[in-house]
This record gives C-alpha cells, structure tokens and sequence, in this order.
C-alpha cells in the first residue's frame, strides 16, 4: 500500500530513465522509445545487463514486460489499483531456462528480495512531497 495517488505512482514507475534516482538496485537504466508496447528498454540489475521488451500496457493499471537474462528469461507483469486514495501494487514474476533450473533456490530467493525491494524503494519515492 503506497500513500500516494496512483497518478503519481505510476509517472514514477514509467520514468524507466530515471528508475536508477530511487531504486539502488538498477544501474544505467534506458528506454529506446516511449513507454507502450513494443518499447525495448535497458538496464542493469543485480549485476546483470537485461533488455526487456514492454508487452502490455494499460496506463494506471497494469505494465508486462519479458526479457532473456544470462541463462534466463523472464516475464513481470505489475498490477496497479487505488483504494481510498491509496496505490495498491501486486506483482506477478515468472523465470525459465537452464541456469533457473540449476539455481532454483538461488533464483526464488534473490527474485522475492528484488520485488519487496523494489516495491518499498517505489513506496518511499512515491509518498515524497
């Protein structure tokens, strides 16, 4: 739950330019166009250097986008919804290849610590004056 109207919420989420100003785990983050379907975007996180390609987009309500990772590919899709004034995320993350298989323990873990990362870096960017 993010104090904060999902208007501001979510210009700051599609600001992928900006992402590295508020959220310490991306590095170099550059989108190749404007934020819609189709649009490619880079970035570096956790130490890996991943292009993903926005797939879905309905403004203020939900963003997918999928991208291969060293050994890996993997789809996000963020949910956005208001309730009394207040920005309600959830987050939906798969991943598949072989170094997820091997690492599968590994994987899960550093995904659900990116995710409640992420969320609590937007959380406190977003409920700034």
């Amino acid at each position: 739950m993010i104090n904060a109207p999902i208007e501001k919420v979510w210009t700051i989420f599609t600001d992928v330019n900006n992402w590295d100003t508020w959220q310490k785990e991306i590095v170099d983050p550059k989108i190749n166009s404007v934020f819609k379907a189709g649009t490619t975007f880079n970035w570096k996180s956790n130490g890996l250097t991943i292009t993903s390609t926005i797939q879905t987009v309905e403004v203020n309500k939900m963003v997918g986008w999928s991208g291969p990772a060293f050994g890996a590919f993997a789809i996000h899709t963020w949910y956005f919804s208001e309730q009394n004034g207040k920005t309600v995320i959830r987050v939906e993350e798969s991943m598949e290849g072989w170094l997820v298989k091997i690492l599968r323990g590994r994987f899960q873990s550093t995904l659900d610590t990116s995710i409640v990362n992420w969320l609590n870096y937007l959380k406190i960017e977003s409920e700034k004056s």
